[in-house]
């Protein structure tokens, strides 16, 4: 049987509390807990504290607000996946949600759990790289703003330093876009083996602005940042993303593992990238004449 190591618990009762309790070594927060508290009882992570933050319904709210689209860090997956908002202006956002885990762990996960867990195989952390989001980082002395793609240093490894909370994350909704996420996976709520998200905005059929995210396969901050650089300004047509997605299969470091070779994964890449640039190109259409 695997228990955690002896660990401190406080219930913080508004983000300033949060922040302060925050500010101690050694302490991490829980809200939904899917991912920390699996890694306790393996004692990969061992916080003398854990804050609970369930109870700052400031920070569980989905939202369009002008030109952006706002989440808060404590909107649980089901939530998003619920949205009419998010799934009119980011289909992408939908089809990843469908895909996270099962029903029980959408209804207590949250989306600043998801990101701040950074790890490699976490589908959001994709879909929000490739819409080009911002967190929003509560500090004690007010907040800060980090790009999405600036967010992750690296596996399990954000850029939120101690007495520092990730409070939202705020999407900018631009005319003529579409998105997609394409995944494959060995079962039905299993991690990636691979997956691939697009944001496109068109004018005029020609792509004004690119985005491609992806999950599991190495990609640095889960962009694909040389693909991105072919298809701006460019015509959106089979040729020019068949030529993207292998530029994002070349690009990618997967890891060879249970889940499958290098070889296979880069396969994976090309073919869901490819479908998420069609999809993301419909949708986009769609928009600009409806």
């Amino acid at each position: 049987m695997q228990v955690p190591a002896h660990v401190e618990y406080e219930r913080a009762v508004s983000v300033e509390h949060a922040l302060s309790l925050l500010g101690r070594p050694e302490t991490r927060v829980v809200a939904g807990g899917h991912s920390l508290i699996p890694m306790m009882k393996l004692r990969l992570a061992q916080p003398e504290l854990l804050v609970d933050i369930n109870g700052l319904a400031e920070l569980a709210f989905i939202a369009k607000d002008g030109d952006q689209l706002r989440i808060g860090a404590l909107a649980r997956h089901a939530d998003l996946l619920d949205s009419k908002v998010a799934g009119q202006h980011f289909p992408i956002f939908h089809d990843a949600e469908r895909v996270v885990a099962d029903p029980i762990v959408r209804l207590w996960g949250t989306v600043g759990g998801s990101l701040c867990q950074a790890d490699p195989s976490e589908d959001l952390s994709a879909a929000f790289a490739a819409a080009r989001a911002t967190a929003v980082i509560k500090t004690p002395d007010g907040e800060r703003t980090v790009p999405v793609r600036e967010f992750h240093l690296g596996p399990y490894e954000t850029v939120v330093g101690r007495g520092e909370l990730l409070a939202e994350v705020r999407v900018p909704i631009r005319p003529g876009t579409g998105s997609a996420y394409e995944k494959v996976s060995r079962r039905v709520g299993d991690w990636s083996i691979a997956a691939a998200g697009a944001v496109l905005q068109l004018q005029d059929g020609i792509m004004k602005q690119a985005g491609i995210g992806l999950t599991a396969v190495g990609a640095e901050h889960f962009v694909a940042a040389e693909a991105e650089d072919y298809l701006r300004g460019r015509a959106a047509d089979h040729d020019t993303f068949t030529r993207a997605a292998d530029i994002a299969a070349e690009h990618c470091h997967p890891a060879a593992d249970q889940r499958g070779p290098e070889d296979y994964k880069r396969h994976l890449v090309a073919e869901l990238t490819l479908r998420a640039l069609h999809r993301a190109a419909k949708r986009a259409t769609a928009e600009s004449t409806a």
